[in-house]
């Protein structure tokens, strides 16, 4: 499934010509047109990155980036900053509140592009080779190993990959698409609800000293990886 981005900006020719150069380049884009639209479409599963106006009806793209930062479940999604601004200043006020990078109007699509990989790639989890510790539960991607406290386990291979890829992307809600996209690849078919099956056999795995309770289902969504122990099925 390709990332979600949403496109903060209230001039319609602007929004629309961005739209489209995200669908051209693999993207999802969702639009908005004002603070309080943009708002409305900031749920789960949250965008995987913000394109934001500087100027907006009802208020400015830097209030709202600081709203989005100080809340526990929108704060690590990343937010490039549009803007015909170019002043250092102005710079260092979206920087304070929270923005990520900044792209001056006028801009080419491929600048455009360019900057939102970049951000991505800045703001993805850390090399794929790390081992990853959460909460007592470590996975050493390199040598294959998966411990609870010091006890091993074992897992089979698409139980380790999809717990690799939660441990390494917290806090957020994934869709069964998505998690098919990340942990089985776009190349293979599979069944939606084989995620389901392997979410079990995963719990199951790491059940113990309430470790299972990690994975948390979230209706009409999919499934988060979270410390905080509120499940919602």
């Amino acid at each position: 499934m390709s990332r979600k981005i949403l496109v903060v900006e209230d001039e319609t020719p602007i929004r629309e010509m961005i739209s489209f150069v995200l669908d051209q380049n693999g993207f999802n884009a969702i639009e908005a047109c004002d603070i309080e639209q943009a708002l409305a479409k900031i749920h789960e599963p949250y965008p995987d990155l913000i394109l934001l106006d500087w100027m907006l009806p009802g208020g400015t793209g830097v209030s709202l980036a600081k709203k989005l930062k100080q809340n526990e479940y929108t704060r690590n999604i990343p937010i490039i900053m549009l803007t015909a601004r170019s002043d250092e200043d102005d710079k260092v006020k979206g920087f304070e509140a929270g923005v990520d990078d900044f792209v001056t109007k006028p801009f080419s699509p491929k600048e455009l592009i360019a900057r939102i990989k970049a951000v991505i790639r800045r703001v993805s989890p850390t090399s794929l080779e790390e081992e990853v510790d959460f909460h007592g539960l470590k996975l050493d991607p390199v040598a294959h190993r998966v411990a609870i406290n010091g006890n091993s386990l074992d897992l089979g291979p698409t139980e380790f990959r999809l717990l690799h890829f939660f441990m390494t992307h917290t806090e957020r809600v994934y869709s069964r698409e998505q998690l098919l996209d990340n942990v089985w690849g776009t190349n293979i078919y599979v069944e939606d609800r084989t995620v389901d099956v392997h979410i079990r056999r995963l719990r199951k795995a790491i059940s113990g000293e309430g470790h299972e309770d990690f994975v948390q289902t979230v209706r009409g969504a999919g499934y988060r990886f979270s410390s905080k122990l509120k499940k919602v099925s």
